[in-house]
């Protein structure tokens, strides 16, 4: 996956490349932070369509791009910080949703609804 924009996404683009590990530090981050996130569900509905074998590879690329900026211990605007912490991941998420929102069926989000109803640590499991 070449890296066409600027500045900071560098660490995310190759992290994306590594699948088993975007999907091991996917787990972990969200067991801790999930349930505060308003963004959740399409976090997770973003994550199964990301991990679909029927989802062209080019939306799986985006996908993992911005779940792998996601799960970095570092970014734009810190993740500790209340309220802001999550804000430059949810605006990167957002976007790559947006970009490839016909590939993200109603089963990834039934999939997502029932990962946080069951609670996301037995959803990893």
């Amino acid at each position: 996956m070449a890296a066409e924009h600027g500045v900071g996404f560098e660490p995310a683009d190759r992290l994306a490349e590594d699948r088993d590990s975007v999907r091991r530090r996917f787990w972990r981050k969200a067991k801790r932070v999930a349930a505060h996130l308003p963004f959740a569900e399409d976090l997770l509905a973003a994550y199964y369509c990301a991990f679909d074998k029927q989802t062209p590879r080019h939306v799986q690329a985006s996908l993992l791009g911005a779940i792998a900026y996601f799960i970095l211990p570092f970014d734009f605007v810190p993740d500790v910080l209340p309220v802001l912490g999550f804000t430059d991941d949810a605006a990167i998420l957002a976007t790559a949703i947006k970009l490839v929102a016909s590939n993200i069926t109603s089963e990834h989000r039934e999939a997502a609804r029932a990962a946080l109803k069951r609670g996301v640590e037995e959803a990893a499991e």
